[in-house]
């Protein structure tokens, strides 16, 4: 209290609405991460000349760079709220440039092939499920460095926790080994 009369902080109606653009960017950005690749939203290819993860980077960072500036500067002039969205767009220009390459580098990253039972033969694992003469029982061997669990076949009768060695895929979740 300054002399019986409350201070109250008011934020100016320029921040508020700089603040409502930088969350719609924010807003944006999530659905475009997580609509292409978890709910299955659009098409990565329609993006055209502008993505639109860059497009919402641009707004996000519009208006809350804009917020700040306005802040700082007390923003209750047109000539202040005009230096506030300069400010904001001198912000947004990097960041949307930023996300556009990022974008671009996530999607046209380089991945390894994905592993087929061709891959199989040749692995070599451990029994976890003791395997009968001729009938199924269960080996872990590693496939492009991750553990698989699969059925497997023997000409005869191999303990848990023997080594094995895969001869031949049968299907893409049983093998045919023999002790290593």
């Amino acid at each position: 209290m300054l002399h019986g009369v409350d201070t109250v902080q008011v934020m100016a109606t320029g921040t508020l609405i700089f603040l409502i653009i930088g969350g719609i960017g924010v807003g944006v950005l999530t659905l475009a991460l997580l609509g292409s690749g978890v709910l299955h939203l659009g098409q990565p290819d329609v993006d055209g000349p502008v993505s639109l993860e860059a497009a919402a980077g641009f707004t996000g960072a519009f208006g809350f760079g804009g917020a700040i500036v306005n802040e700082l500067l007390g923003g209750r002039t047109p000539g202040m709220i005009a230096a506030a969205v300069a400010g904001g767009a001198l912000a947004a220009v990097p960041t949307a440039w930023l996300a556009a390459r990022l974008s671009r580098a996530a999607r046209n990253m380089r991945t390894d092939a994905t592993p087929t039972r061709d891959h199989l033969a040749g692995a070599i694992g451990l029994v976890v499920t003791p395997i009968p003469g001729g009938g199924y029982g269960e080996v872990r061997v590693r496939l492009a460095g991750q553990p698989v669990k699969l059925n497997a076949r023997a000409d005869q009768a191999i303990p848990v926790g023997a080594r094995i060695f895969v001869v031949e895929a049968l299907s893409e979740t049983s093998v045919h080994v023999e002790t290593y």
